[in-house]
């Protein structure tokens, strides 16, 4: 609308002052950049059913080349009440109480470099309105995928083999792949252990007492639990196997944004390792420390090699449970 006129020649066909056109200008354009940025926000956060929070909106935001600050992000979707559902109290399902035999810890001693090198398990039990369903996941140690699951009514440790046979089917590990759970009794069960000494599968459980040694398989129930389960309502069970698979399938594995992946998708991760890791090794690291802080031993797991054994310590396929 300007075309050839001076803005001193519009301000005084206008019969306004050039201070006060340039304050206007000033004000209007922060308003006009706080509604789109507002705009962007909302649209994250509803896209995501109010999953994410503010970091992983601010991080989608960037993806989407945005710059905003992330306190920024937090302030708006907490003015416009878009901060993601909380959680509820953790309940723990995990019976240790047993006899079977228990498996040294090699989780918290590897470094991976790879996919299908470690798996970790957890099961969860989720609440209808008339019963109780147990849900068991298989997930990828480096990529946080999710590469099993199972959900139905049945026992525990029958849903906990079904999950493990189709992360096999699935992914075909190689021989030496470690599999880390907790020392519930459906880890350790016959069935369970056969399963992965029939594929060459190296079982590790956590310390006594020690939750965390599982924490990325429980930071993802966490998650799913928070983001999905208590955010909604289901009718019976088939309506909550729909919505989980959903959830994992589509939304966490493919779109939801990893904080521990730099905040990428699983499935982008797992993209990006395997192309780099084509021509390279596809065993993991692991590390053990002797008496002496200097000496340290490590070796290869994979097809073909021999976990090595710990000084002074039991085998490592069994460990005393005294």
């Amino acid at each position: 609308m300007q075309g050839s006129l001076s803005i001193e020649r519009m301000c005084q066909l206008s019969q306004v002052s050039r201070t006060g056109f340039y304050r206007f200008l000033q004000e209007r354009l922060p308003r006009e950049e706080d509604m789109e940025v507002r705009s962007a926000v909302q649209q994250v956060a509803l896209e995501h059913r109010r999953r994410y929070g503010y970091r992983r909106v601010t991080a989608e935001l960037k993806r989407r080349g945005l710059l905003v600050n992330h306190k920024r992000v937090a302030r708006i979707m907490r003015e416009d009440n878009l901060l993601g559902v909380q959680p509820k109290r953790f309940v723990t399902t995990t019976d240790s109480a047993h006899t079977l035999e228990v498996y040294l810890n090699l989780a918290r001693r590897m470094q991976l470099s790879g996919i299908d090198q470690l798996w970790v398990a957890d099961i969860t039990y989720i609440r209808l309105q008339s019963e109780f369903v147990y849900l068991a996941v298989v997930l990828d140690g480096y990529s946080r995928k999710v590469v099993g699951w199972k959900l139905d009514r049945t026992l525990a440790s029958r849903l906990a083999v079904e999950a493990l046979q189709q992360a096999i089917e699935l992914r075909s590990p190689l021989p030496g792949l470690v599999h880390h759970s907790d020392r519930g009794i459906q880890y350790a069960s016959a069935d369970y252990v056969a399963l992965l000494m029939q594929y060459g599968i190296v079982p590790s459980m956590s310390r006594p007492a020690n939750p965390y040694d599982n924490a990325s398989c429980e930071s993802f129930i966490k998650t799913l639990k928070r983001e999905e389960i208590y955010a909604n309502e289901y009718r019976d069970l088939d309506d909550l196997r729909g919505h989980i698979e959903e959830f994992i399938e589509r939304y966490y594995n493919q779109q939801r944004l990893h904080s521990a992946l730099g905040y990428q998708t699983p499935a982008e991760f797992e993209t990006q390792s395997c192309a780099k890791n084509e021509a390279g090794s596809h065993s993991a690291t692991l590390r053990f420390f002797s008496g002496d802080p200097q000496k340290v031993t490590t070796a290869l797991v994979g097809e073909g090699t021999q976990t090595p054994s710990l000084p002074h310590t039991p085998t490592l396929l069994g460990e005393s449970t005294r």
